[in-house]
């Protein structure tokens, strides 16, 4: 996997109740990304993400686990968590290192508590949030039902992207509201189909609605909007992509992950709507006598990285899972651990797929890397330059809570 600017680098973390169906739309994603080239299914115990024995006896997640893709053009770090929120620690490492949410509910049971929580969690970490709404293909499944609760419970901003066409529990088809386009299932593949006559106001409604989202964020985009002017492509997925960072514009999804229906139009979207880590703009952090400092996420800023989460493998010992926030940090250096004030020698870098270790020569700012035989390091220790030492945010779990 090629280096990617910070620009085109996503960290989306995957929240909701237990059960909603947050580890099927990463196994999905990383199919269509041809990171797998099978769909595990926790069921079966072959997912990519839950590889603990626990997890696969379990059928569910109990720990964060981190898969990078590539897709249109973008590095999209998937941050799965548990649902369970009795692993609240592991939510929060993954909260911790994220620029975006995509929260799953499913269609089966609606909005739950575990819908609530990560809205919360997502909201105090300032996170932009996406919803999809997963099993629309399983019994007693209603998208527009859900659709509902989702609009009354969280507000105006909740906004269909997708809708999906469904005849008693088989999906036909999808809408992409965004673009106007409806597809028709045909075998595994999805075809393009003319707006069905019974859908055309719907969603003509809801487009005007997202065109007005996209001019809100920004006064030129707003006298188009009221002049009656088309946007261009690029104006609508700029005014989106601006709604989508300030927390005014929720889009909203829906699929079946098992089936591998509607995962690719919230792949899209998160390449093209959700922030990059460049887009949350400066951070703080603290210097070597305590005062507090601004870090920009860019390749050129002095070296800050803080271990979020640290594993251990049965092989090769234990892994620390790390996020650049700033700089960048190469295979065969020295780095500083500001915490215990102790040098640090990084051998080999290498990038996750569930326990898969991919080799790396250097993790870019705002990018996700792992690295293993460190011999000071602890989850929360800031990784830098000596020459410019520095301390980042700690995961806190009372400032989520």
């Amino acid at each position: 996997m090629r280096n990617y600017p910070a620009t085109k680098i996503r960290n989306v973390v995957l929240l909701g109740h237990g059960r909603s169906g947050k580890t099927a739309l990463a196994e999905a994603m990383l199919f269509n990304a041809k990171a797998t080239d099978r769909l595990g299914k926790a069921a079966d115990g072959n997912t990519t993400m839950d590889f603990d024995p626990e997890e696969i006896k379990r059928q569910a997640s109990i720990n964060t686990s981190i898969a990078a893709i590539e897709w249109m053009d973008h590095k999209i770090n998937i941050i799965d968590t548990p649902g369970d929120f009795d692993y609240m620690g592991e939510v929060m490492q993954g909260l911790r290192v994220a620029d975006g949410a995509v929260i799953t509910v499913s269609a089966k049971s609606g909005v739950s508590v575990g819908t609530e929580k990560s809205v919360r969690f997502a909201g105090k970490q300032k996170l932009p949030v996406f919803f999809y709404v997963s099993k629309i293909d399983e019994p007693n499944a209603s998208f527009d039902k859900t659709l509902e609760q989702l609009s009354s419970q969280f507000g105006n901003a909740v906004t269909p992207f997708v809708l999906p066409i469904v005849e008693e529990t088989e999906v036909k088809g999808f809408v992409n509201v965004f673009t106007n386009t409806a597809y028709k299932v045909s075998g595994k593949k999805l075809e393009e189909m003319p707006v069905p006559s019974s859908m055309e106001g719907r969603v003509s409604e809801i487009l005007e609605s997202i065109k007005e989202h996209a001019a809100e964020s920004d006064e030129e985009l707003m006298e188009k909007f009221f002049g009656g002017e088309d946007f261009t492509q690029e104006e609508l997925i700029k005014g989106l992509a601006a709604s989508v960072a300030s927390g005014s514009l929720t889009p909203v999804f829906g699929g079946s992950s098992t089936l591998n229906l509607g995962v690719d139009f919230v792949m899209n979207s998160i390449a093209r709507f959700m922030p990059s880590p460049v887009d949350t703009a400066e951070f703080n952090a603290e210097d070597a006598d305590g005062n507090e400092i601004r870090l920009q996420a860019s390749d050129k800023e002095t070296l800050s990285a803080i271990v979020f989460k640290t594993i251990v493998d049965p092989f090769v010992g234990k892994i620390s899972i790390f996020k650049v926030c700033s700089g960048v940090m190469s295979s065969n250096s020295t780095v500083y651990n500001s915490g215990k004030e102790k040098d640090e020698r990084v051998a080999s870098l290498f990038t996750m797929c569930g326990k898969k270790q991919n080799p790396a020569d250097e993790i870019t700012a705002g990018d996700i890397g792992a690295v293993t035989k460190l011999n000071f390091k602890n989850t929360n220790d800031t990784l830098c330059e000596k020459a410019r030492p520095v301390r980042l945010k700690k995961i806190d779990r009372k400032s989520v809570v």
